[in-house]
This record gives structure tokens, sequence and C-alpha cells, in this order.
């Protein structure tokens, strides 16, 4: 009897708190793996990453009639440098593994009908935080302009290499995620957690929060560089809700439709 019940909960997803934390470090494993090998193939096209970030500091130089460039004040910073553009481009390219790995450790919880989401979960999640890694990298060369122009004309424009490389993974990193965010209403709203009422009933929160994240991310006087952000990462919260709401009529329609066959 205690056999067929510990079965019965194996198959219903249902996991101790022992396995869950034995789960969570195989996810955990997998991800570490992906983003270290990436890595270190991405040593190779750090070279050409270094060119592209180097160009809008330069450009805003040029255009300023200063000499602008980056500037490597410790002896070991150039290899820090790499080594950190080398780790930001693994992660970003082992996106779909560790995205997986999220999605992989919440799945157990779950009962087996549910697992279908997955597919869902990962062909919007990806997309999404590869667009939010291009919509930071578009805004950069923007935002490195206008930085640089509040130096005095006489003076150079010389930046710390770590603190410029620092500044525009992070940017590019946070609003990958910003983007993805969307996703996981909808996923809490498909296992039953939230509803679509709920969703918009948090309309007025979440646009303070997202307006609070884009002026984070961006400097405070460029405010267009914010609502391009902004914008979009709203649009697509209204998305998640309204992908819920349809998910949630679909639910009461099959619920109303069952509670009419019990009644006949």
């Amino acid at each position: 009897m205690a056999g067929r019940t510990r079965k019965r909960a194996d198959t219903e997803g249902r996991m101790s708190l022992g396995e869950h934390l034995v789960e969570l470090r195989k996810r955990l494993f997998i991800a570490a793996i992906a983003i270290t090998v990436l890595s270190i193939g991405s040593w190779f096209l750090v070279p050409f990453v270094l060119d592209a970030l180097r160009a809008p500091l330069l450009q805003a130089g040029e255009l300023a009639h200063r000499t602008s460039s980056l500037n490597y004040d410790g002896l070991t910073q150039a290899f820090d440098v790499k080594i950190q553009l080398a780790v930001t481009l693994g992660l970003v390219l082992s996106s779909p593994v560790w995205l997986y790995q999220v999605w992989a450790f919440i799945v157990p919880g779950l009962k087996r009908r549910e697992k279908r989401y997955a597919i869902g979960f990962l062909g919007s999640a990806i997309p999404l935080f590869l667009l939010g890694c291009a919509a930071g990298w578009f805004i950069m060369p923007h935002m490195v302009q206008l930085l640089t122009s509040f130096a005095p004309a006489p003076d150079t424009s010389i930046v710390n290499a770590k603190d410029y490389v620092d500044f525009i993974t992070k940017l590019v990193i946070a609003v990958g995620v910003g983007f993805v965010l969307p996703v996981f209403l909808v996923l809490l709203n498909f296992i039953g957690i939230l509803d679509a009422k709920a969703i918009l009933k948090g309309w007025r929160i979440a646009v303070i929060v997202i307006t609070l994240f884009t002026a984070l991310v961006t400097p405070s006087a460029d405010v267009v560089s914010m609502f391009v952000l902004a914008i979009p990462m709203v649009g697509l919260y209204f998305a998640a809700a309204f992908v819920a709401w349809l998910h949630d009529r679909s639910v009461a329609r099959r619920q109303a439709a069952f509670s009419s066959e019990i009644a006949v």
C-alpha cells in the first residue's frame, strides 16, 4: 500500500525537500557547465566584441573633437576585462540551456499534463531574452555619446575599461532578464497560481516598477533611452495579461462543460 502511494505521488510530480535540493543541484550544475563551455569558446570572440564596444566611445570623441579611449589602469585589468566579456557572452549564448533548467526545476512540482507548457515557455523566453539583450545593445551607443558629452570641451575622455565594460554588460543582461519576466507571469497563470484579473489589477504597480527599472539601467539624463526600454516592457506585461485572460476563459469553458455533463 505504501509503495503504491509513493508511486502515485511520484507520477503526480510531488517531491520531498531533499529531492528538491538534489534536483536544484543537478540543474545548477548543468547550467554552470553550459555557461563555462560557451564562455571558453567565447574567448575567441572577445577581440571582435571589444572593437564593437570601443566604437561608440571613439565616435563620441570624434563628434566632440576630443580624444577618447579605454584605459587599463592595472596590471591584470586587461585580462579581467576579457574574462568578463567571455563569461557575459557565454551567459547570453547559453540562455537556451539555463532557461530550460529553470523550467525543468519547476516541472517536477507540476502535474504531468502541465509539462507541455515547456515548449511554449522556451519558445517565448529564449527569443525575448535575446531581444532584450539586443535592445540593451541598441541603446548603448546613444548612452555612451550622451554621458561623454558632459565632459568639458578641452578635456579628454579616458574611460576606465573595466567600468565601461561593467556598465554595458549590466545594461545588456538586465534588459534581457526584464524582457523575460512577463513569460513567468504567463507561467504562473497556466499552473493556476495567478489569474488574469490579478495581473491586470497590479498594472499600475507594474508600470511604476518598469519605469524605475529602466531609469536605473539608463542614465538619468537620457529620457529617450528610458522610454525606448519602458514602452516594450509595458507592452509585454499587458501581452502577458492578455494571454492569461485567454487561458482563464478556456479553463472556465472547460469547467462549465464538465459541470453541465455532470448535471445531465
